[in-house]
């Protein structure tokens, strides 16, 4: 096992599972970093009610806090959270568990997840 590999096995073992199913819904996603006046705007991969994981080389310990604005992709509903960085894979992306998010703003997550459901059980058939 290559050096990259078992760095990456060994830090994932500490992290707790996923409370939710995560889907890739996002048009567009910004961060700040709280305290920090840098913006950063990246593609995240997948979300859910409970969080999302975001694809940066950037390093963001665990324990940040951070806002977030996105887009999810089908309905186009712009999303307001404050999160959580939960776990890091240094070079791959964070995982964010959120502390904010609206009631609307959730149903419209799982909205979109159900919407998305819905097409790629149809294209099955």
């Amino acid at each position: 096992m290559n050096r990259r590999k078992s760095q990456l096995k060994e830090s994932v073992a500490p992290w707790p599972a996923r409370q939710c199913d995560r889907h890739p819904h996002l048009r567009e996603l910004s961060l700040v970093y709280e305290g920090r006046p840098d913006v950063v705007c990246i593609h995240p991969p997948d979300i859910s009610t409970q969080g999302m994981f975001i694809n940066t080389s950037l390093r963001y310990p665990e324990g940040t806090v951070l806002k977030l604005r996105f887009r999810l992709a089908r309905t186009c509903v712009e999303i307001f959270a404050r999160g959580e960085v939960r776990y890091c894979l240094p070079g791959v992306g964070i995982g964010v568990q959120f502390l904010e998010l609206e009631d609307e703003s959730a149903r419209a997550i799982e909205e979109e997840i159900q919407m998305s459901n819905a097409h790629r059980n149809s294209r099955k058939r």
